[in-house]
C-alpha cells in the first residue's frame, strides 16, 4: 500500500534522516542495551504486533466514489488492550503511525495505565469533505476494521483532525454491527454521550500539570514566565489557558491561516489572551490571519516560534519540528522546552538543548494526559457511572505530577536526562510484562 509521504514538515528534517518509525526504533535500541534486555524481547518489542491496511471506498455527495487509504498500527498488547488514537491527515504515512503506536506504548506503560499501545491514519482532508462525506468515511473504516477492534482488544480515540462527533459515528457503527452497547470501545466521545468531562482539555491540562512541577524544581515562579507556543489546536489552547490562569504569558503562537495554506507565527508581546484568539481559530486550528491583525497581532512567519526571547517552548503541533538545522535558533533565554505533540524533536536537538543546560520533557511524560483521561473515560463507560469534571481533573493532576516526580527521581539516581529516564522506566514494564506473559523466557 502506497500510503504517502509525510505529516511531518521536511523542510524541518535532518541532514541525514531517520524515518520518524527509524527514530523511534533507535530511541528503543539505546534503553535496551541500558536495560540490557535479550534478543527476543528486542525483536518483540522493535516492531509492532500487527499492521491492519485497509482501502475505505466513500460515497461522495457529488455521487462518485472515492477510495481513502488507512493503516491500524497494533504495537503492542501485553500490558492491556491496543489503545491509540485515529488522526485525518492528508500526509499521514504508514511509517510516522508505526512510531505513533510505538510511542502509545511506552506513553501507557510511564503512566502505569492497564493499556498497550497502537495509532492509526485515514489520509484526507476533512477540511475539505463535507460532514456527510466524513460520516460515511468513519462508518466505512469501522465496517472494515470491526473485528480488530473492541473494548478489550483495541481501542480508538481522537487525534489529528478528529473529535468527539467522528468518535461517536464510529461507536454508532461499531454498536451496530455487534448489536449492542459498547461505551468503553471508544474514547473521547462527546459529553453526554459517553465521554467523561474533562478529557477534551485533559492533554493541555496534563502539560501545564507537568510544567507546573519542573518550575516548582527549578524553582521557577511561575506567574513570572513567558512562553512561545507552536500549534494551536485543541492541545495548545487548553495549555495556553491554563499557563495564563496560573499568571504565565503567552507571547507567540504559531498557527496555519487555512485561507492561505501556510503557518504564521502569531505574536503580542504584552500576552495573548487564549480565549480571544481562539475565537479567531477554526476546528483545526487554523488563525484567521487578517482577524487577528486588526487584533493586533504582529504577524510573523511561521517558523519564528521557536526565535522568541521567552523562557519556554511548547512544541505542540507535528513531528521532527526541532531539528539539529533550527535548535541554534533557540534562544539563551529559554529554560525549559516541554514537547506537548508527538515527537516534535529529534535526538540531536534534544541533546544539544540538554547540553546547554536547557530542561527537556519529553512527549511520552508531558502529553500523556490525553490517554490518562481516556482510560479513565474507558473505567466511567465500563461501570456506567460517570465523574465530575472537577474529579477527573483532580485525578489527572495526582498521576500526571506522580509520573513527573517518579521520572526525575530515576534522572537523578541514575545520572541520565529526562526522557532517558521515562524510556527505561516505560520499557522495562512493557518487557516485564511480556516476560510474565511467557512471551519470551
Amino acid at each position: 500500500m502506497n500510503m504517502s509521504l509525510g505529516i511531518v514538515n521536511r523542510q524541518n528534517a535532518e541532514p541525514t534522516e531517520l524515518t520518524a518509525f527509524g527514530q523511534a526504533q533507535a530511541q528503543f535500541d539505546g534503553i535496551a542495551r541500558r536495560l540490557g534486555l535479550d534478543a527476543a524481547t528486542i525483536a518483540l518489542l522493535r516492531s509492532p504486533k500487527r499492521e491492519l491496511h485497509v482501502l475505505v471506498p466513500v460515497r461522495m455527495d457529488d455521487g462518485s466514489t472515492r477510495i481513502f487509504e488507512s493503516v491500524r498500527v497494533q504495537h503492542n498488547d501485553a500490558r492491556g488492550p491496543f489503545k491509540g488514537g485515529i488522526r485525518f491527515h492528508p500526509s499521514a504515512s504508514a511509517d510516522d503511525t508505526r512510531a505513533l503506536a510505538m510511542l502509545m506504548t511506552w506513553k501507557c506503560a510511564l503512566l502505569n495505565l492497564p493499556l498497550g499501545g497502537a495509532k492509526g491514519a485515514i489520509v484526507c482532508d476533512p477540511r475539505r469533505l463535507s460532514l456527510a462525506e466524513q460520516e460515511r468515511l468513519c462508518r466505512g473504516w469501522i465496517r472494515l476494521m470491526a473485528d480488530n477492534l473492541g473494548p478489550g482488544l483495541d481501542v480508538p480515540a481522537p487525534d489529528v483532525m478528529t473529535s468527539g462527533r467522528h468518535m461517536l459515528w464510529m461507536l454508532d457503527e461499531f454498536e451496530t454491527i455487534h448489536g449492542g452497547k459498547f461505551p468503553d470501545f471508544i474514547t473521547g466521545k462527546p459529553v453526554g454521550m459517553g465521554g467523561s468531562p474533562g478529557r477534551t482539555e485533559a492533554t493541555g491540562h496534563g502539560v501545564v500539570a507537568v510544567l507546573t512541577e519542573a518550575l516548582e524544581l527549578r524553582g521557577i515562579d511561575q506567574a513570572s514566565v513567558t512562553a512561545s507556543i507552536q500549534g494551536f489546536g485543541n492541545v495548545a489552547q487548553h495549555a495556553a489557558r491554563r499557563f495564563a490562569d496560573a499568571g504565565g504569558r503567552v507571547v507567540a503562537v504559531s498557527a496555519w491561516d487555512s485561507r492561505e495554506g501556510q503557518a504564521y507565527t502569531f505574536r503580542k508581546r504584552s500576552g495573548i489572551d487564549p480565549d480571544a484568539l481562539a475565537r479567531l481559530t477554526d476546528g483545526f486550528g487554523s488563525i484567521d490571519k487578517t482577524a487577528a491583525a486588526i487584533e493586533g497581532y504582529e504577524i510573523l512567519p511561521g517558523s519564528e516560534w521557536i526565535d522568541q526571547d521567552v523562557d519556554i517552548l511548547i512544541p505542540a503541533a507535528l513531528e521532527n519540528q526541532i531539528t539539529s538545522r533550527n535548535v541554534s535558533r533557540i534562544h539563551g533565554r529559554v529554560q525549559i522546552v516541554i514537547e506537548a505533540a508527538n515527537g516534535p524533536m529529534t535526538a540531536e536537538a534534544s541533546q544539544r538543548l540538554e547540553d546547554r543546560g536547557v530542561l527537556v520533557i519529553p512527549d511520552i511524560l508531558a502529553n500523556a494526559g490525553g490517554v490518562t483521561c481516556s482510560y479513565f473515560e474507558q473505567v466511567q463507560g465500563q461501570s456506567n457511572y460517570y465523574w465530575s469534571r472537577q474529579e477527573v481533573l483532580q485525578k489527572l493532576d495526582t498521576w500526571m505530577t506522580a509520573a513527573f516526580r517518579e521520572v526525575h527521581e530515576k534522572a537523578e539516581h541514575d545520572q541520565v536526562s529526562l526522557r532517558d529516564a521515562a524510556y527505561v522506566i516505560a520499557i522495562d514494564r512493557v518487557a516485564r510484562a511480556c516476560r510474565q506473559r511467557g512471551w519470551v523466557s
